[in-house]
């Protein structure tokens, strides 16, 4: 199989975003796993005692690994950047509203604030500079 950079970064994340998605139901993994909300800010579980989790926020990690997977073959740029500036956008709602808001339905805390910013950046600058190089094959 020949993959490009992209195509394998693209992959690499994904499979990554699938890693988080599982981890977040594996107790020892996550604390609280036994506990774990549907949705909503009070959820106890903590993927890696640190990243505060529900399901619905797996599950969001599950579909972003399954769309990397699936478009590392053709629309790899796309899933990159897109997928950055979805997560930056993600940071952007979790420091606006804060960890306690009744707004903050997925749950994000101040350890997926700053997750979903490096992840946002990096994923669209990947996206970007290995995008230059491979247009054509992405």
């Amino acid at each position: 199989m020949n993959r490009t950079p992209i195509q394998m970064a693209a992959t690499i994340v994904g499979l990554s975003f699938l890693l988080a998605g599982i981890g977040g139901f594996i107790p020892g993994v996550t604390t609280n796993a036994g506990d774990i909300a549907l949705y909503g800010h009070d959820s106890p579980a903590l993927l890696l005692g640190l990243f505060q989790v529900s399901v619905l926020h797996n599950i969001i990690h599950l579909v972003f690994g399954v769309a990397g997977l699936v478009m590392a073959k053709g629309a790899a740029k796309l899933y990159l950047v897109g997928g950055g500036l979805i997560y930056l956008v993600t940071w952007l709602y979790g420091v606006a509203i804060g960890p306690a808001s009744n707004l903050n339905f997925v749950p994000l805390n101040d350890a997926d604030n700053w997750l979903h910013l490096g992840a946002g950046a990096g994923m669209a600058a990947i996206g970007l500079a290995l995008g230059k190089t491979s247009a054509h094959k992405a």
